[in-house]
């Protein structure tokens, strides 16, 4: 080989070691602000009474919530983020920070009675939140949720409501808690150099008769019903076709601007992106059919609708517009005295979201075909995925 052709040689083996390497994309670096909660300082405790107290608990045992988060996001490393723990103040005076936080945004606690029964039924709502330090600008979100039912023969006391609460946040029966599941966001989000498209679901309409169907501690409180089932939306299309969506924040968020206060009490106040597609969802109402009946028990089709419009609001294109619906069977044995639907109508209309965002995320159609009376469901399918993937 003559000494030409072996440095040609040499030079073309050199390179094809270091180009993939060079071509490995870095990590994103992201500071970990802990546990945070939305809205204005001083209606915190009102909001979340329950979170605060667990928070407060947390901090008399020698523990705190950031410490939580810290431990769980640990346990789940990021593909595609270097997430470290720096303090906040350090970022001061950098041309470019982000930071990350588990934002809690709603909590439900109640009880409602059947017949000697109660049920107490705990929810808590947040995202898996990322801003820009410098300019306190949103960047990305991705919703999450857990929910926790327990029943008793008597009313729950309020130290075992607290450890219902508790329970959600660190997990229980096997199933993640709030923490476990912002660290399992991380693990797999991701923050674009370039500046993605935003979607958001910016509103929601429910009828009385949809109203009359859903439980108490929804309707106490003007914009809660609407708050519920917007974030519901968000977080099925978020799970399923991952991609962020802006917050919800009816009730929290004034022009635009996100007030959140995390854990050691420093006190943010986040600009939220303008959304440049927003989802809107009409809901007409619930319809409970008698399916089938035997010795055992009585079998019944509960049915949820909804017409879910996408639309590009500065163009006025619409991507999709379209009635859907679903219907989930449950079978009441005829031991049971007293029947509640809202369970089995929260899983058709939750299975509803999960099924479309299914579809829109390529997993197939069949279901959406028959769910849908629009005769281009699937071409609006299609125009919605790709939309979607500009925003992910």
């Amino acid at each position: 080989m003559s000494g030409f052709f072996r440095a040609v040689v040499t030079g073309a083996l050199a390179l094809a070691t270091f180009v993939p390497f060079a071509c490995v994309a870095q990590p994103t670096h992201v500071t970990l602000a802990g546990l945070a909660f939305a809205g204005d300082a001083a209606s915190l405790d009102q909001r979340f009474p329950y979170s605060r107290r667990y928070e407060s608990a947390l901090a008399k045992s020698g523990q705190n919530a950031y410490a939580m988060v810290k431990a769980a996001v640990a346990q789940a490393p990021s593909e595609g983020l270097q997430v470290t723990t720096e303090q906040i103040d350090e970022l001061k005076g950098r041309d470019q920070a982000l930071v990350t936080s588990l934002v809690v945004s709603s909590e439900t606690v109640s009880v409602e009675s059947f017949g000697n029964l109660r049920k107490l039924f705990v929810l808590i709502r947040g995202q898996a939140l990322f801003f820009d330090f410098k300019s306190m600008t949103v960047v990305r979100s991705y919703p999450l949720s857990f929910a926790y039912i327990d029943v008793f023969d008597r009313d729950p006391t309020d130290e075992e409501v607290l450890a219902r609460v508790r329970n959600v946040y660190e997990g229980a029966v096997g199933k993640p808690g709030i923490f476990a599941r912002y660290a399992a966001v991380l693990a797999k989000a991701s923050v674009p150099a370039q500046v993605p498209r935003f979607v958001k679901v910016t509103k929601v309409s429910l009828t009385p008769e949809m109203l009359a169907a859903l439980p108490a501690y929804l309707k106490g409180t003007p914009g809660v019903a609407e708050t519920w089932a917007a974030d519901m939306v968000g977080e099925a299309i978020s799970t399923r076709v991952g991609v962020p969506i802006v917050p919800y924040t009816q009730g929290y968020a004034i022009g635009g601007v996100m007030p959140l206060r995390v854990s050691d009490g420093t006190v943010f106040s986040l600009t939220l992106p303008k959304p440049d597609y927003e989802i809107s969802v009409d809901f007409p109402a619930f319809k409970k059919v008698k399916f089938g009946e035997a010795a055992a028990g009585t079998s019944y089709v509960y049915g949820s609708f909804a017409n879910v419009k996408i639309e590009e609001p500065l163009s006025g294109t619409v991507y999709m517009n379209a009635p859907v619906k679903n219907g989930e069977v449950k079978v009441v044995p005829v031991t049971q005295t007293y029947v509640d639907d809202f369970p089995a109508y929260y899983d058709s209309l939750n299975g509803m979201f999960h099924k479309l965002s299914d579809a829109v995320a390529g997993k197939g159609n069949t279901w959406v075909k028959s769910a849908s009376a629009a005769p281009d469901i699937e071409a609006q399918i299609l125009k919605t995925r790709q939309l979607l993937d500009q925003c992910k």
